[in-house]
């Protein structure tokens, strides 16, 4: 079936179409047209063919952004997200920038809950979209978790919380990013910090120093030619974990740190949080080193 906006889009196209041949016509009538009866036969027909040029262009045009914006089913849920005992049905659909590309410009899920009631959940673009479910906020209803990933050079992944807890529709707020904080020491050495915990770590980078030497970061007694700063990653990826051996489940996050360039990587932060009385809360953090 035929959208209204393709509709919309044929009958602009269309119109468009009418004027420019109206407008031919208008020049014929005109004393200058009347000029054209003593042209060649060859320009008249060069005229006409470049107007149906001109259709076959826009039509070419427009099928292929016809399939450009196809959506697709990308998966399908059955699961209780409202709490009811009942399964809902939850379908993730995108669009693909490209028809070759598996990148989606746009992505959203529609839910039909047991009552039949309809909801649209918005997500960012990317790729390889999918959906967790878990009760992460510990209300006895397993929650909506969105992730898809942007295709970067950092692992880096989208991710989107939300609820419909009662035929409710709300968004769940993520872990608040750990001030992490690193540089560069003398003597081919980094030192990093994480204020939440107190933790303190300095980096033995003498392994690295003939490429730290050549990239003009130290001189060759392992002086700093000035101070500079750790790379560090947001958050990457999360992962869904259970909390010490309980039935309560929480978030795994996972942040890189890297040194003079991105793939220099140097370690990762792992933190580990626990929703508690309506805020996420710290359980742990913990570097483990390249």
């Amino acid at each position: 079936m035929v959208s209204t906006h393709e509709q919309l889009e044929t009958t602009c196209r269309d119109v468009g179409l009418i004027y420019i041949f109206k407008y031919i016509l208008e020049i014929l009538d005109s004393k200058a047209g009347k000029g054209l009866v003593y042209m060649k036969k060859e320009y008249v027909f060069g005229l006409l063919a470049f107007f149906f040029m001109s259709l076959s262009t826009v039509a070419i045009t427009y099928a292929v952004e016809s399939e450009t914006v196809k959506e697709k089913v990308i998966h399908e849920y059955n699961m209780d997200v409202t709490g009811d005992k009942k399964n809902d049905h939850i379908v993730l659909k995108g669009i693909q920038i490209d028809p070759s590309s598996a990148y989606m410009k746009k992505v959203w899920a529609e839910i039909t809950t047991s009552a039949n009631t309809k909801y649209r959940i918005d997500y960012a673009p990317g790729y390889e979209p999918k959906i967790e479910f878990a009760d992460l906020n510990h209300d006895g209803v397993v929650d909506l978790f969105q992730s898809s990933a942007t295709g970067g050079s950092g692992g880096l992944n989208n991710y989107h919380l939300s609820t419909l807890k009662d035929g409710t529709a709300s968004i769940l707020p993520l872990p608040q990013s750990l001030n992490i904080q690193g540089h560069f020491e003398n003597n081919f050495k980094a030192s990093i910090q994480i204020p939440e915990t107190q933790f303190t770590k300095t980096v033995d980078l003498s392994n690295r120093k003939k490429d730290y030497i050549r990239l003009g970061l130290y001189q060759k007694n392992g002086e700093l030619n000035e101070p500079t700063e750790l790379m560090i990653d947001p958050v990457a990826m999360y992962k869904i974990i259970n909390l010490n051996g309980t039935k309560e489940v929480g978030l795994k996050a996972y942040r890189q740190i890297s040194g003079a360039y991105h793939a220099d990587v140097l370690g990762t932060v792992t933190s580990i949080w626990n929703f508690e009385n309506g805020s996420w809360k710290l359980k742990s953090a913990k570097w483990k080193q390249q």
